[in-house]
């Protein structure tokens, strides 16, 4: 009776729930009350346009996989043994309440730390877990493994997260792709710059490590080695200047110290650069007088700049060539990193903010190495984490400094409940498991901070066995724990439909009749024509460093090469980004067939002259290591980048590597300026042949 006709399935509407800043409109088929089919991008979406990646289209190989968690899950072996035993819902929250309240019993309620991050991007789905933090007053938690260093960078210099419509791309000139390799992780970029180049004759610049499926798609690449961008940003400013492309009156009019920036610069010429990115003079200049020459540019800045000690800063002298230049006042021009200040969220109902104490410990996200071996710097000098509920990450392989992730979550007096949709490496570790619903199974609310609009994700189908919704969790532990608030009384959807009202917008009512709500600000607001977002309205060539975060000190007054990376040595001559790969998104896809056969292995891309020198091959094997930890894995032979530099893609799970470790082992946890975040693509490493 519930079967549909598979010949006309129904298309419902939802939203791609992942960790990408393009949050796709999406078309889904429904063939019946228990499966999806093919997943298509809506094209009347006008960022989207129809197109979306590979890996999301084929999103029912995923859903339907044989491997999903389906029951509940009770350890009965050692940590890490992969030994189980089917459970009841109940007795699983139940163990778990009982944890919790025997943990804080002992050390008091920051012994127990909800750690999750964006396995889904659903405002009621992953940001409930902080109802019940504050319900509890467990420890909280700063977000520091993704976004911290670019957003602290693009707010230093406009005092905002907003900027240009990124559908404008489709309007300028020149479109500079910097610091994301589109292709693998958005899309939807290279749809509105492809787009200007067909129509416009637009030319297309790609700033990247390693020539990668952008970089292949672009009319000019600069492949600058790891975190010299600051160095490449300021010389180009220099000739800007020099050659008379800066546009006087808009630094005048817009920006703080142009006087004091041009002076600083007259030292950074492109000599000065080429030493320090490995870039010519020649490739340098090209650059800066293309976008002299064509002003209408758009500067498309990732998150590339958030995996550098120096990304803050980067980022911020990246944005700074856009107010040299005055590019912001052309429609089509401008620089652009994230949308997230339009949606002008009230969170107080997902969040719990109400019952929020201050005085509770903020812990650092990329530290949980370090925080679970229980050095006391990380733990804020406060008493141990004897508790996890982790939603929607795996930091047993997405973590930097792995070795101290795995012996933290291998200590015996730590007990940790999963909430997973299948048996990550992470789940391994826990004493509870606990099945999840994926997007198609839940109702949430999603907002693209790559874009501008605000989507709905209804519940589509129902869900296999006895998966769950994450806010079905966090609110039946509340019942266990005695934590109340009247958000653990409603049901997600009433979450979402408060949540829209409250912010300004409509209800999910409207927003499942019209899909979608487009939250652009106008061109002069987007523009900054109006102002900039700091109080005197002016874009910040010399920013409060120090109001951004305790660390801020360590950054320059100005736009500069901030020498602040992991620079190769004679120990480690060798520096390494591990770059995205493209069938995988983090650590989710790693499990569905089509991806991994796509990806092949883990693997060391080596340029071939480094090759030579160290006498490998292709397929041989070699061992990485730094200080951190060492580690096997297979040369792929790459011209694509300059010698010294190795890229290592995708965030495999540590057991697909030879000997069981992910590449995260030789990542350092240490806090980047001015207020943390992970530098996954600023390390350095030594490469011998394996014996």
């Amino acid at each position: 009776m519930n079967a549909l006709s598979p010949a006309k399935p129904i298309i419902a509407r939802s939203a791609c729930p992942h960790d990408c800043p393009s949050t796709c409109a999406l078309e889904i088929e429904k063939l019946d009350q228990f499966r999806i089919g093919r997943v298509r991008g809506a094209e009347a979406n006008s960022y989207t346009a129809g197109v979306i990646c590979a890996k999301v289209a084929r999103y029912a190989e995923r859903a339907q996989h044989p491997d999903r968690l389906l029951k509940p899950l009770r350890r009965t072996g050692p940590k890490g043994s992969n030994q189980f035993t089917e459970i009841s819902w109940a007795e699983a929250l139940d163990r778990t309440a009982e944890a919790f309240l025997a943990a804080e019993r002992r050390f008091g309620s920051e012994t127990v730390w909800p750690y999750y991050y964006a396995g889904t991007m659903g405002l009621v789905q992953r940001d409930g877990i902080h109802r019940l933090r504050h319900a509890k007053r467990y420890s909280g938690f700063h977000s520091t493994i993704c976004v911290t260093l670019a957003w602290s960078g693009y707010i230093a210099g406009t005092g905002n997260l907003r900027g240009p419509d990124p559908r404008e791309m489709a309007k300028s000139d020149c479109v500079v792709i910097w610091g994301t390799n589109a292709v693998h992780t958005q899309v939807n970029v290279m749809t509105h710059a492809v787009r200007a180049r067909k129509e416009r004759g637009a030319k297309i610049v790609v700033i990247d490590p390693y020539r990668n499926a952008t970089a292949e798609q672009a009319d000019m690449h600069l492949m600058l080695r790891p975190g010299t961008d600051g160095a490449l940003a300021c010389a180009v400013m220099h000739v800007l200047f020099r050659d008379g492309f800066a546009d006087r009156d808009y630094l005048a009019r817009y920006t703080d110290v142009p006087a004091e920036l041009e002076a600083h610069l007259q030292s950074r010429d492109p000599a000065w650069a080429a030493a320090i990115t490995g870039l010519s003079i020649a490739e340098i200049e090209a650059f800066a007088h293309l976008l002299g020459q064509r002003k209408r540019h758009y500067l498309r800045l990732g998150y590339g700049f958030s995996r550098s000690r120096n990304g803050s800063s980067n980022m911020h002298a990246a944005a700074s060539i856009a107010a040299v230049t005055g590019a912001w006042q052309l429609e089509g021009g401008g620089a652009f990193h994230n949308n997230g200040a339009i949606f002008h969220w009230d969170k107080s109902l997902i969040e719990g903010h109400d019952l929020r104490d201050p005085a509770i410990r903020m812990l650092d996200q990329s530290r949980i190495g370090p925080v679970l071996v229980g050095e006391a710097e990380a733990l804020k000098n406060g008493p141990p984490v004897t508790a996890l509920l982790i939603q929607n990450t795996n930091p047993v392989d997405v973590a930097p400094e792995l070795a101290k992730v795995h012996k933290g979550f291998a200590r015996e007096d730590l007990f940790t409940c999963v909430h997973e949709q299948f048996m990550t490496n992470t789940a391994k570790m826990a004493d509870i498991v606990l099945p999840a619903t994926m997007f198609t199974e839940h109702d949430d609310i999603y907002q693209a901070g790559g874009q501008q609009h605000i989507l709905l994700g209804p519940k589509i189908v129902e869900a296999p066995g006895e998966a769950r919704e994450n806010h079905y969790v966090i609110c039946e532990l509340a019942k266990r724990l005695g934590a109340e608030h009247r958000g653990f009384q409603m049901t997600a959807r009433e979450i979402a439909d408060w949540t829209l009202t409250a912010s300004g917008w409509s209800d999910v009512e409207t927003l499942e009749r019209e899909f979608w709500i487009d939250c652009q600000p106008d061109f002069r607001s987007s523009h900054f024509l109006d102002g900039f977002g700091h109080p005197d309205g002016k874009f910040r060539f010399a920013p409060d460093w120090s109001a951004m975060g305790p660390d801020g000190y360590k950054l320059p007054k100005l736009p500069d090469h901030a020498a602040l990376i992991e620079e190769a040595t004679a120990e480690t001559p060798f520096r390494m980004v591990t770059a995205p790969a493209r069938n995988f998104l983090n650590s989710s896809f790693t499990e569905t067939p089509t991806s991994a056969k796509r990806e092949g292995r883990p693997s060391v891309m080596l340029h071939s002259q480094d090759a030579a020198a160290l006498g490998v091959a292709e397929g041989d094997v070699v061992r990485l290591g730094n200080a951190r930890g060492d580690l096997a894995i297979h040369v792929r032979l790459f011209d694509g980048v300059q010698p010294g530099v190795v890229i290592v893609e995708g965030i495999w799970p540590s057991h697909t590597f030879i000997e069981g470790i992910g590449i995260n082992l030789l990542v350092g946890a240490d806090a980047a300026p001015p207020n943390g975040g992970a530098a996954f693509h600023d390390t350095a490493v030594w490469i011998r042949k394996s014996a």
